[in-house]
């Protein structure tokens, strides 16, 4: 970038407070949450949301659980003022839920704000006008004491209307771009239109102090907002609320500082939607104190339902890495993360402790209403544990750890092949075909044991088995004697086919529960060079599905051999 440039900007003044208190404290409640999505947010999308979409939202928006809800700009439009008549005449509002509606300190746009909630049984009528020294001297070329003027005459205004309606009338005060407005003349208009309204502790005013456009580091919003708090008079009777965008990229830490500073609610949207960069993220607020184990009172355990509507309604979509809720946030192609995800849920289903500890997930997707499926996708990044967990957990096969490795190269040929992410299926397809449909060198035809020999005196048992394997199209009748079916069948190959090799590692399992399941089997045999193959087999017979493996372990011994 062109450095000479650089001398437009300046930077953001800190504020002095060398005994700042929030950098030791943390949040372990969750603050009065108020959603902005059919305002704030609304106004933000290139196509508003119509009457039904409104609705819709709405509903949405009492069903996670806000119970204070900025329902639109009555004086803006005809739709929106429609919109809260909606809401009052057809009872839509929920008991414990309170509309607020937004407001200019003008005159004409007051008494309609006031009308659009007659009848409510509760409202919050939210008042603005802009403090900051740019919007004093470019927009309204007014000084400190006629932006007082202008906010207070709001304020008395409101109060009167008030008392005329049988609504109860609750208070808020936004000196806009807070953030960019001297922080003792903020302090002072609030502090004059608190005179107007009178709070009590039993009826506290919010006072909402956004930082309409991010102008700086999170730090420096908790620092005001705790000086703020520290000069307020009487501030049992105040409800501080914030109210961040997200310009910087840093509103979701912003507020997070700024309750440790002092704040008692938060304005945001769901996903972040809002002007410019938007407006803070409440998911992704709500969901990273639910990470440390505090209540976020809303609930966000259907978050897929969340989503659908939002992007139904407002026409937008939610980022595939977007916090919590991305459709990739569940997701590890890397090999290394892929096995240490799949390590740790698999000691995370073994623990007593109750405790949510998997590596690179900060939540159990299943809290949200995602399931483990998507955890791990497969692509030429991945590794093989990530391929060991997608066979695990979408097929119920439990590959032994010795057999990662040479499934993965398996998977890792067909992905560098296609260039694009595996399917499950595509994934279990390439296994059933190198393991389990592998029948090029030896296929079992028919397996009898003839006669079982138990010896109680000797504690040893044997067995005598005869079978019929084709070879190269040729059916091979091969009869021997064992320790059991397995090493009856190993010795009938040896001396009725001439194979040399040996068995080394032996894993079984049930596919499912019931009597009626299959059983999957997995050998390991090692050839006459001493190279080690791995072979699958599922049978509903147990000793069936282990022949079945050895021959897959042969066959595949057999095939790499031949390519050399």
């Amino acid at each position: 970038m062109n450095k000479d440039k650089l001398k437009k900007y300046k930077p953001y003044p800190v504020v002095h407070l060398p005994d700042r208190t929030w950098p030791d404290k943390s949040i372990t409640t969750a603050p009065v949450w108020c959603s902005v999505d059919l305002r704030d947010g609304n106004q933000a999308l290139i196509q508003p949301m119509n009457l039904e979409e409104k609705l819709e939202m709405f509903q949405l928006l009492m069903e996670v659980g806000f119970r204070e809800i900025e329902v639109g700009f009555p004086a803006a439009s005809q739709i929106e003022y429609d919109f809260i008549r909606l809401l009052v005449e057809g009872g839509h509002i929920m008991n414990g839920v309170v509309p607020q509606v937004l407001t200019q300190a003008r005159e004409p746009l007051i008494r309609k704000t006031l009308a659009s909630v007659q009848g409510a049984r509760e409202a919050i009528v939210h008042l603005y006008n802009s403090t900051s020294t740019l919007q004093r001297d470019i927009v309204f070329k007014k000084g400190r004491k006629e932006i007082i003027e202008l906010g207070v005459a709001g304020a008395r205004l409101i109060h009167e209307q008030a008392r005329e309606t049988d609504t109860r009338i609750r208070y808020e005060y936004s000196p806009e771009s807070f953030t960019g407005t001297e922080l003792d003349f903020a302090l002072e208009i609030c502090k004059a239109v608190l005179d107007v309204w009178e709070p009590t502790p039993d009826n506290p005013v919010i006072l909402n102090l956004p930082a309409t456009v991010e102008m700086s580091t999170p730090n420096i919003y908790a620092d005001q907002i705790e000086w703020f708090c520290r000069h307020l008079d009487n501030r049992e009777r105040v409800i501080i609320s914030l109210h961040a965008h997200n310009d910087r990229g840093a509103a979701v830490a912003a507020t997070e500082l700024a309750l440790m500073a002092g704040a008692d609610r938060v304005e945001g949207t769901l996903f972040g939607n809002g002007e410019r960069t938007g407006n803070v993220d409440i998911l992704t607020l709500a969901l990273n104190m639910y990470t440390q184990g505090v209540d976020p009172v809303l609930d966000f355990s259907r978050i897929n339902r969340v989503i659908n509507t939002y992007e139904r309604c407002t026409k937008m979509k939610v980022h595939p890495r977007h916090p919590y809720a991305g459709e990739l946030v569940y997701t590890a192609f890397s090999g290394s993360h892929q096995d240490a995800i799949n390590k740790g849920m698999s000691a995370a289903e073994l623990t007593e402790s109750g405790l949510w500890e998997v590596p690179y997930l900060p939540i159990d997707p299943q809290d949200v209403g995602r399931t483990y499926e998507s955890i791990i996708r497969i692509n030429s990044q991945s590794g093989k544990g990530g391929v060991a967990y997608v066979m695990d957990r979408e097929f119920g096969f439990k590959l032994p750890k010795d057999m990662h490795p040479g499934f993965g190269r398996v998977v890792q040929e067909i992905s560098d092949a296609t260039g694009d992410e595996l399917t499950p299926e595509m994934i279990f397809h390439a296994f059933e075909k190198e393991y389990l449909f592998n029948t090029n060198g030896y296929a079992l035809q028919s397996f009898n044991v003839v006669k079982r020999h138990i010896d109680r005196d000797e504690n040893a048992s044997s067995a005598e088995i005869e079978a019929v394997v084709i070879v190269k199209g040729e059916e091979k009748t091969i009869a021997a004697v064992g320790n059991g079916p397995l090493d009856a069948f190993c010795t009938a190959l040896r001396v009725g086919l001439g194979l040399q090799f040996s068995l080394h590692s032996y894993h079984e399992h049930a596919l499912a529960r019931g009597s009626s399941s299959k059983a999957v089997s997995y050998i390991e045999v090692y050839d006459q060079d001493e190279d080690g193959w791995w072979g699958a087999g599922v049978d509903t017979d147990i000793i069936v599905a282990s022949i079945k493996a050895l021959l897959s372990a042969l066959n595949r011994s057999a095939a790499k051999k031949h390519k050399k």
